[in-house]
């Protein structure tokens, strides 16, 4: 049981790592472009320090930046050595994990639209009375530091920022990142395989606040977390455990609360804790019952929150084994690549501090150029960092039209999704149906935002077919838990016949 425990524990902390990678190297891009571009001053102004518009400041610029609760140190270090209030940087530090451009637009395939504007409001609402009754009971919580020297233009200044983001990713701050890790790892020791798969169900009182514990400690990125409420309203669960699960588990991780211990104190931490799970509950119970979708047929039990459990049963005989092969289906060609970028940064993070040769870099990045073309213009820091934290918004909006392709290339990989499933359910290859299922889930949503990004309006009868499509992929991931073969047979026959339904409503769009 041990080892089965064990292995479970290393899985977890793995997938956790490849999911927050991406978000994590552009956490130290950002934190290196505040730092050496746009300057402790800009920094200031731009989250506008000193004015009753910091928090609203805060909470745009951390729904627009792509970033986790884990790829957010970085960034708070440096907000902090910047000298913004502990108020901003708390709201900050809450709001950039919940949303992204790609997430919001996933959250656009749930019942209503309606849901998502709620949630954000409700966000804006918690970040805003959180940090102002912060600075209200600690206004001296704004430390700052030197104003870093500024590196002179050209080559230099973008040399500068990886040399940052590198030396960030070693510094002592990177601590919190692995605490964070490792507390969102240690729930599949304490959650037996499936534990959590009653444990939102609408009619449940204690929904909302049981979420509220088990929420905490986990971590999740956004687009995974919303893809979690996604479920959740597809098989009717609590509303207000869904945006607890959205708020603390995409907002908050133990690496957060141990960085907020070691700059501003545990006192402070458990009065701004405490009052953030207060609201988060309150909140959570409001949005209970008005937002709750009719006409769904909750089945009793959901998958959404396996991903917190330990992923083996206990009596699973090669747990290392299956522990590889997971690892090796579910990792994504982009997570595998952040996680490669990150260790040859953090390789050379470790050889910079160990080598001590950062303070020549230092004085080298200040030297100005001993000749220079009169075709050079040379643009002030913060200019370009604007230039740079505008294009990270619009490189992630432009991810929005690479993560939801057309519809063409959408159906293309749904027909061949479809006839895995099919085959698989006919051949009792059980795991394979079972592999398969999400993704097309997946697909499916994919295919309605990317409709609505193409400006292309849908139909009741196209958004009625994508519902049945679902909920046949969901009756089937049932089926396959305990039911007859010839059952898992016919559930696989009717989600062949609701994907040809949704491809026949959408036929005329998908040479679009």
């Amino acid at each position: 049981m041990i080892e089965v425990l064990w292995w479970g524990f290393v899985l977890r902390l793995v997938q956790a790592l490849l999911q927050a990678a991406p978000t994590i190297l552009i956490g130290l891009l950002i934190a290196g472009i505040f730092r050496r571009l746009v300057g402790y001053g800009g920094t200031r102004r731009l989250f506008g320090h000193g004015t009753r518009r910091a928090f609203l400041h805060a909470w745009v610029i951390g729904m627009l930046l792509p970033v986790c609760s884990l790829g957010v140190f970085p960034i708070l270090r440096q907000l902090r050595l910047a000298g913004l209030s502990g108020g901003t940087i708390l709201a900050f530090a809450l709001t950039a994990p919940l949303f992204n451009p790609i997430s919001v637009l996933y959250g656009l395939t749930l019942s209503s639209p309606v849901v998502i504007l709620v949630f954000c409001l409700c966000c804006l609402t918690i970040v805003s009375t959180i940090g102002l009754l912060w600075d209200r009971l600690y206004p001296d919580t704004a430390v700052g530091g030197s104003e870093p020297a500024a590196a002179t233009y050209g080559i230099k200044r973008m040399l500068a920022v990886a040399v940052t983001a590198a030396d960030d990713l070693v510094s002592n701050s990177s601590k919190f990142l692995w605490i964070g890790l490792i507390g969102a790892a240690s729930l599949s020791i304490l959650l037996p395989m499936g534990y959590l798969q009653e444990a939102a169900e609408h009619d449940d009182p204690w929904a909302p606040l049981f979420m509220t514990l088990v929420a905490a400690p986990a971590y999740t990125t956004p687009m995974a977390a919303m893809v979690q409420v996604a479920s959740m309203f597809e098989h009717g669960n609590s509303v207000g455990a869904a945006f607890a699960l959205l708020t603390l588990g995409a907002g908050v991780n133990i690496g957060l609360i141990a960085w907020m211990i070691r700059a501003y104190s545990t006192r402070r931490t458990v009065v701004g804790f405490s009052l953030l799970w207060v609201m988060v509950l309150v909140l959570a119970y409001a949005v209970d019952k008005p937002l709750y979708p009719h006409g769904v047929n909750p089945p009793g039990h959901t998958h959404a929150f396996d991903a917190y459990c330990c992923p083996f049963l206990l009596n699973e005989p090669e747990p290392f084994r299956r522990m590889w092969a997971t690892l090796g289906e579910h990792s994504a060609p982009w997570e595998t690549q952040a996680l490669t970028m990150l260790s040859l940064l953090a390789v050379g993070g470790i050889f910079l501090r160990r080598t001590g040769v950062i303070p020549r870099l230092e004085a080298w990045f200040q030297q100005q150029p001993k000749t220079s073309s009169g075709y050079d213009i040379v643009l002030p820091g913060p200019v370009l960092g604007g230039v740079a934290l505008v294009g990270l918004i619009g490189f992630s909006v432009l991810g929005c039209y690479i993560y939801y392709p057309p519809p063409s290339e959408i159906f293309e990989e749904m027909r061949i999704i479809n006839t895995e499933i099919v085959v698989s359910a006919n051949s009792q290859d059980w795991d394979a149906t079972a592999y398969w299922i999400p993704i097309q889930e997946d697909w499916t949503r994919k295919l309605q935002v990317s409709m609505q990004l193409r400006g292309h309006s849908i139909s009741s009868d196209q958004r009625e077919q994508a519902v049945r499509l679902l909920a046949a992929l969901d009756s089937l991931e049932h089926a396959l838990d305990d039911s007859a073969v010839e059952v898992i047979r016919e559930k696989g026959r009717f989600v062949d016949q609701a994907y040809r339904s949704l491809r026949a409503a959408y036929q005329t769009d998908i040479s679009r």
